[in-house]
């Protein structure tokens, strides 16, 4: 006897219901894939890729990219064939979420262990979003501070209060009802990632033009003893390799996808192939060139780290551009956690009338909004617990 997965337990009628209304929900492309993936993928992280470049060096840097974005692209053409599942009835359905997939592939216990990985995951990215965030706002009154106070001036700031505003935006666009209503979000988030990742690519390339030579070696930073060689390069290491996954979200974003199974799959592989390349083009110039223009004395971050200075404004401008992406970064991995527990509470708590309680709220010039009890209060504090941790 096979094992019973969750969609089996479930009514036919009821299945066939939900297919229906994933069907209506569905209308994705696949270049609004693509802005998921980037979305995802681009962060402040690239930003960091001048220090990892300077730790492994002209040779080892742009290769260790390579391999980590030949790996990411292999393993997400794979995940994209778990997306659909044969059905004895059905003939196939799709699989709305990673933990669904692992269900419906390697049962419900193995599910169960995996959901909860997933969910950490997904609420230490939020934490980091929100701690970015903070760190990019302050960077904007910092590079104020030092191009009127001069740039040794203590300009020493807080970024509590900007987590504070961070917070409350994402309280906002939490209430956006599912990954299928943010592709939007994930738009304009993307083309800020364009943004801030060309200003970073420009100042580097300005930097080396005025410098006369481009500095760097092919052995990276030289350190005292070996041990430390290590700690570096394994650092670096890290730092490309988390510039690439989406696992996560992959599933997520193929489910937003209108066309029909298995059609779905090649677009998936198509949106991946075109993520991943500009994903590593953007890495690639921001990480050598960020490298050409410091050489050993890269900072951690070209931006928040301040290796520029001025112009103060252009500066600013990219900063914003981080936080405005970091905003629609939150949305795209946490999208999927509401989804989750939303799913896990209406089904096991299905009777429970707050559960299912909703509620239109209507604000001036604005049309009305279709709210639930439940979903409002647990996405606030949800965003609330990410603001507040720190």
């Amino acid at each position: 006897m096979g094992e019973v997965h969750a969609y089996d337990e479930i009514p036919l009628l009821q299945q066939l219901r939900e297919i229906e209304e994933a069907d209506r929900q569905r209308k994705g492309t696949v270049w609004t894939a693509v802005a998921h993936i980037i979305t995802g993928v681009i962060g402040a992280g690239v930003l960091s890729l001048g220090w990892s470049m300077a730790q492994l060096g002209w040779i080892a840097g742009p290769l260790a990219m390579v391999l980590f974005a030949s790996i990411t692209y292999i393993s997400s053409v794979l995940l994209c064939y778990c997306h659909a599942t044969p059905h004895p009835v059905l003939g196939s359905f799709r699989n709305r979420s990673y933990i669904q997939a692992v269900d419906a592939n390697l049962g419900r216990k193995n599910a169960r262990v995996c959901g909860l990985f997933v969910q950490v995951g997904l609420y230490g990215v939020a934490i980091a979003y929100t701690i970015t965030s903070g760190i990019s706002m302050r960077a904007i009154q910092k590079s104020n501070c030092y191009h009127k106070e001069g740039h040794q001036a203590a300009c020493n700031f807080g970024d509590t209060y900007y987590m504070l505003a961070f917070g409350l935006v994402e309280i906002v666009l939490s209430q956006i009802p599912d990954f299928h209503n943010i592709q939007w979000l994930s738009t304009v988030a993307a083309i800020m990632s364009f943004g801030y990742a060309f200003i970073g690519f420009a100042l580097g390339v300005a930097k080396v033009i005025g410098n006369g030579f481009a500095k760097g070696s092919i052995q990276g930073i030289s350190t005292s003893t070996t041990a430390q060689k290590v700690w570096l390069v394994s650092q670096a290491l890290g730092d490309v390799a988390f510039a690439y996954p989406y696992s996560l979200i992959l599933i997520e974003i193929q489910d937003t996808l209108k066309s029909p199974t298995p059609k779905n799959e090649a677009d998936m592989k198509k949106a991946s192939t075109i993520a991943i390349c500009v994903t590593t083009f953007f890495n690639m110039l921001c990480g050598g060139f960020g490298y050409a223009a410091f050489g050993d004395d890269t900072p951690g971050n070209l931006l928040t780290g301040f290796g520029f200075y001025e112009p103060y404004w252009l500066v600013d401008i990219a900063n914003a551009c981080i936080v405005i992406h970091l905003i629609g970064g939150y949305q795209v991995y946490c999208q999927p956690l509401f989804a989750n527990v939303e799913k896990w509470v209406s089904e096991n708590f299905s009777e429970t009338g707050f559960i299912r309680k909703d509620f239109k709220l209507k604000l001036p010039l604005l049309p009305a909004i279709q709210l639930n009890v439940f979903k409002l209060c647990f996405r606030t504090f949800f965003v609330a617990s990410t603001t507040d941790v720190h």
